[in-house]
């Protein structure tokens, strides 16, 4: 056998070529195929000789349904990915409430801590996620700059400002949901600060700040609004130690219940 040595750099370029030609020229066939069968379907007299007896029509049906296949499996695939949506990652809510007023009485002590407005920033960090719950680690602040203190007794401290920051869960419902409701738990740090001044107008001998422990829980709903703003609202219970009212009569812990709604930015 006669030896042709190796290919030239020509020989090789045509190779390549030929290949790629072959490719281009199965996809068209594929197409050309499925062109076919849309003719043979308009016109009777090419359905009537369109038949897998045929080697011709044969090859093209096999061409045209491998086209049909990957399109299906394209498409499937697009739709599964449209249909599976992830709940957020972030969650930041913004929200603006209100808390309601504690009643107190220890003793021959009896007062009222009043109402007064809640601003609230929530942080929120998906931990884990399935298809009807989402787990989100938070961290919850509230801050109410004045309530005033309502009571017989004139040496109780006038006002209070509260302080409440405590980490968490939070249990979300529907993630994706148009409506998702959600549970929250959680404790952290409670800072009171009192007037300087006493109901009667006399300085109040209690101290500036005093700080408690807290333990919060509660629940609401996010309502889908546009984009990645939703709506939410929400009631918690801040139950802590109590502020220093100027009195020894009124000992442990109390409930300081907000009720707020607001907006929650969505970052994914």
């Amino acid at each position: 056998m006669k030896d042709l040595g190796p290919r030239t750099g020509q020989q090789f370029a045509v190779d390549i070529r030929i290949r790629q030609l072959r490719d281009l020229a199965a996809c068209v066939h594929g197409f050309t195929a499925f062109s076919r069968f849309r003719l043979a379907l308009r016109d009777p007299l090419v359905c009537a000789s369109y038949s897998r007896n045929n080697p011709c029509a044969l090859r093209d049906y096999i061409g045209m349904k491998h086209v049909f296949i990957v399109t299906v499996l394209a498409l499937s695939s697009f739709c599964a990915a449209e249909g599976q949506e992830i709940p957020p990652k972030h969650e930041i809510g913004l929200t603006l409430g209100g808390l309601l007023t504690s009643e107190r009485n220890g003793g021959p002590a009896h007062l009222d801590l009043r109402s007064g407005v809640a601003f609230q920033a929530n942080y929120g960090y998906r931990l884990w996620s399935g298809d009807k719950a989402a787990l989100y680690g938070e961290v919850h602040l509230l801050a109410n700059p004045l309530r005033d203190v309502r009571s017989a007794d004139p040496a109780l401290t006038r006002n209070v400002a509260t302080l409440f920051v405590t980490p968490g869960i939070r249990l979300k419902f529907r993630p994706t949901g148009s409506i998702a409701p959600y549970v929250a738990v959680g404790g952290g740090w409670a800072d009171y600060e009192q007037s300087t001044m006493t109901i009667a107008g006399t300085p109040n001998p209690a101290p500036r700040t005093v700080n408690h422990g807290a333990f919060d829980y509660g629940g609401g709903v996010d309502f889908k609004f546009w984009r990645f703003i939703g709506l939410r609202a929400e009631v918690r219970d801040f139950y802590a130690g109590g502020p220093a009212y100027n009195t020894t009569s009124l000992r442990g812990g109390q409930h300081n219940v907000v009720v707020s709604g607001g907006l929650v930015l969505k970052v994914r």
